[in-house]
């Protein structure tokens, strides 16, 4: 009711009056909102074509029967990868069911955004 709204619900800032200058702000917002997710969605594409040719090289200590004293982390990883090929990816986008502990070859997924995912290929070898 128009009690409501004058009262309580424009005093405290959790509506307004819906005039030409709000309508007129909010479709604005709903327009930068769209482009804002735009350039994430491009931003993720471009990073996942990246990450297709890249190599991560990793080293790492390993015991007699050749598994790792540790393991190999997605903090690891994307330090590596920030090191060796100057893109910046958050470790909890990459995507590990378990921590490496075996030398080789391993390719790893990365969730860069909704729908948007690349594979790291990870060279892990021993400390020479």
């Amino acid at each position: 009711s128009d009690g409501y709204a004058r009262n309580f619900l424009i005093p405290r800032g959790l509506a307004v009056e819906a005039d030409a200058g709000a309508m007129n702000d909010l479709k604005n917002k709903e327009s930068s909102r769209l482009h804002k997710i735009e350039l994430e969605k491009t931003a993720a594409k471009e990073i996942a074509q990246k990450l297709e040719t890249v190599t991560v090289k990793l080293t790492a200590k390993a015991g007699a029967d050749g598994r790792l004293y540790g393991s190999v982390t997605s903090l690891d990883i994307a330090d590596e990868l920030e090191k060796q090929h100057s893109i910046k990816v958050d470790k909890r986008k990459i995507q590990l069911n378990e921590p490496l502990k075996t030398f080789g070859v391993h390719t790893v997924d990365v969730k860069l955004y909704t729908d948007i995912s690349g594979k790291i290929n990870i060279v892990i070898s021993d400390v020479k």
